[in-house]
């Protein structure tokens, strides 16, 4: 197998196990059934990831470009984080390194330990130093910045996690829009 196909065989593999994980959580997940969906054998899972473990941590890698949510006015930012915030969710499931870490991280500690440490890394960190920029002192950025992000992870998980309707995604928008923005506004 040459390299080339080495690496459309590893990425064909992440492609389904990131799917599996973002739709059924780790447990229910199983090398063979990647493979099978993959279409190659559960021996190459083992060989280019070492196993489960290391196909979940491959699978959720995760990027999420903040910074064009965090270049323009402090008034105008609910609607750019929103705006992000639902192409992400209106993507497709399956797709999302995200979702398959936040399902999860109920099941695996290590998941939970690398979620909380993707969000404090992209999320409320950049959030904090970006309000405190804006003109905020530094505890009340703080605290805006855990507000936000606490908010948009709950209702993240209320409807991605568990499943619940998104919804009409201008409303949706509309939405979390309009409270993010109270939110960094105090």
């Amino acid at each position: 197998m040459t390299s080339r196909n080495a690496a459309a065989t590893q990425q064909r593999i992440l492609e389904q196990a990131r799917r599996q994980f973002a739709q059924h959580g780790y447990r229910a997940i199983t090398v063979k059934g990647v493979a099978d969906a993959a279409g190659v054998s559960p021996n190459l899972i083992t060989r280019y990831f070492g196993g489960k473990e290391g196909l979940f941590l491959a699978a959720t890698q995760v990027e999420i470009p903040v910074a064009d949510s965090f270049d323009g006015e402090r008034a105008e930012l609910g609607a750019r984080l929103a705006a992000s915030i639902v192409r992400r969710w209106s993507g497709a499931p399956g797709e999302d390194p995200l979702l398959a870490l936040q399902r999860a991280s109920g099941e695996r500690p290590e998941a939970a330990e690398a979620l909380a440490v993707f969000l404090d890394t992209n999320s409320l960190d950049p959030l904090h130093r970006y309000l405190r920029a804006s003109g905020l002192d530094d505890a009340e950025a703080r605290r805006r910045a855990a507000a936000i992000d606490a908010f948009v992870l709950g209702v993240s998980t209320r409807r991605r996690v568990l499943r619940a309707e998104l919804g009409d995604p201008d409303d949706l928008q509309a939405w979390l829009a309009a409270t993010i923005q109270r939110l960094a506004d105090g």
